[in-house]
């Protein structure tokens, strides 16, 4: 159940927020990297220097494939639940739950992981990040109705600046380690893994032994009902991210694993 529990966590630091009435899809770097290269007219050269320059990219940013045969099983697993469970669920949420309450929920749970953020955007030294972070947390928490609102974003334009520990680890060239599939969540690597259990201890969302003070649940039950309240309100909110995602992919488990890594590399380059 521990295991469970901490695998589960991810879900909190998984999807993108969504702080506006109208939901934004989150970029997809393969696929839009494969679109825009094929779209244009370009040169067998430059197709070619661009494939070279994805293919020697800095050891730092690539993970192994030490669990691929692990990793497609579950990857397999992860489609059926998306299919078969997830979006039906997320597609009866959204029917009996209005969007500006699903908006609100996703508002509050986006402002209360401050803990999170702050913490990961100083230890990586971004102090005008943490500034802005602070800055959105005490607006949202007073004049935003307790973060159901979101007038730091909205009014006041200051960004939200989503960095985890495994983004920490990154800035600080730790190496990904194999590439993992987590059941429920999909792509992960060693050092996500590490990072979000660290995460799991900053969030107020998942109770940790010695500091149910600061939790709001009280037990791994309640944890796991508030992330896959989560999980399904945040997926209700992005309809169809998923199936758009995987149409273009010939084999679906390194598709999802290149599109993880790459969209790992570039919030760690930020």
């Amino acid at each position: 159940m521990r295991i469970l529990y901490y695998t589960l966590s991810l879900s909190l630091f998984f999807f993108q927020g969504c702080g506006k009435e109208q939901p934004q899809a989150p970029s997809l770097g393969v696929l839009t990297q494969l679109k825009t290269a094929f779209s244009k007219d370009t040169s067998n050269d430059a197709l070619a220097e661009s494939f070279e320059d994805e293919f020697t990219q800095d050891e730092a940013t690539q993970s192994t494939d030490d669990f691929s045969g692990y990793n497609r099983v579950m990857t397999t697993f992860n489609d059926f639940f998306f299919n078969a469970i997830l979006d039906p669920a997320s597609e009866v949420y959204a029917k009996v739950t209005p969007q500006p309450v699903r908006v609100g929920v996703s508002n509050f749970v986006q402002n209360i992981q401050f803990p999170v953020r702050f913490t990961n955007n100083l230890l990586q030294g971004k102090l005008q990040n943490s500034k802005d972070e602070l800055e959105s947390f005490l607006t949202n928490s007073t004049i935003g109705l307790g973060g159901l609102m979101n007038p730091a974003q909205d009014i006041l334009h200051i960004r939200i600046h989503d960095e985890d520990f495994g983004q920490t680890l990154g800035y600080y060239n730790i190496t990904p380690g194999p590439h993992i599939v987590l059941p429920f969540l999909g792509p992960s690597n060693m050092r996500d893994l590490i990072g979000v259990t660290v995460d799991a201890y900053a969030s107020p969302l998942v109770n940790t032994d010695g500091l149910e003070q600061y939790k709001i649940p009280d037990n791994l039950t309640q944890s796991i009902a508030i992330i896959a309240v989560q999980l399904t309100n945040k997926n209700s909110l992005n309809p169809g991210i998923y199936q758009s995602l995987k149409k273009d992919a010939l084999d679906l488990y390194p598709f999802l694993k290149d599109a993880y890594e790459q969209k790992r590399a570039a919030e760690i380059a930020q």
